[in-house]
């Protein structure tokens, strides 16, 4: 328990000093624009790829149930609004914790063993501003980026499983959409993973950036950003969800 508190606290110390570098203007604006390229090319395909498939099955199954009751209408706004307030940001920031919080942690623990961050800080160039601030904005605002093109392939993934290949009416898909959701949702999912974008860039570049232990040590910040990342945003996501949503349909 203490040694948790203890890796919180650190945790806490280095994002702000994150904070300090972005607000004094420390942060190099081409890193971080390059970082949040890499990150948003890096996981784009993956996010679609998951998010669509898991539309098509919610649309699969909403199906069968509703046409019990005869209430095929209520399917896209369900799937509308389970997808966007739940299933994207938990895939999308998933997958950013996966592919992106996983390979800065790795480029930062490098950089340290080969003692790239000693020398930038030896230069007299704060290496923590130069290096993993940007990488931490990044994740940042890529997290929200990723979890809208999400929002738009399970969207899409369902409406072709109801409308293409079972035959439902477009227009009562299309006109029905919004039932369940509204600007509330929409800011509440961009909320949520910039949240989530933030905790998965402060744990992964925290870890990387104080490897320790060669080879080995990098392997074990990579597995620990990933696991550490996902069990704190889930945690997060369910306050999140109560705070904005409270688990009630408009």
């Amino acid at each position: 328990m203490t040694a948790t508190l203890e890796l919180l606290g650190r945790i806490g110390l280095f994002g702000a000093r994150v904070v300090w570098a972005t607000v004094t203007l420390q942060v190099p604006l081409q890193t971080f624009l390059d970082q949040l390229r890499t990150v948003i090319l890096r996981c784009m395909l993956p996010v679609i790829a998951v998010v669509f498939p898991f539309g098509m099955v919610m649309s699969l199954q909403g199906l069968e149930i509703f046409a019990l009751y005869g209430s095929q209408r209520l399917l896209s706004p369900f799937v509308a609004a389970a997808i966007i307030r739940e299933l994207s940001p938990v895939m999308a920031s998933t997958l950013v914790a996966a592919q992106g919080g996983a390979s800065f942690a790795a480029e930062l623990g490098a950089m340290r063993i080969k003692e790239e961050l000693d020398a930038t800080d030896v230069m007299g160039v704060d290496s923590l501003a130069f290096h993993a601030a940007p990488r931490v904005l990044a994740l940042t605002v890529a997290c929200p980026v990723l979890n809208l093109m999400g929002c738009i392939s399970g969207i899409v993934g369902g409406y072709f499983t109801a409308v293409i290949m079972e035959g439902e009416a477009h227009g009562v898909f299309m006109s029905e959409m919004w039932g369940l959701t509204g600007p509330a949702d929409v800011w509440g999912t961009v909320i949520k993973t910039t949240v989530f974008g933030a905790i998965i860039g402060l744990i992964s570049c925290y870890l990387g950036f104080n490897t320790r232990g060669g080879a080995a040590g990098v392997g074990r910040a990579v597995n620990d950003t990933v696991v550490y990342s996902i069990l704190v945003f889930i945690a997060a996501n369910y306050l999140l969800t109560s705070a904005f949503f409270g688990g009630a349909m408009p």
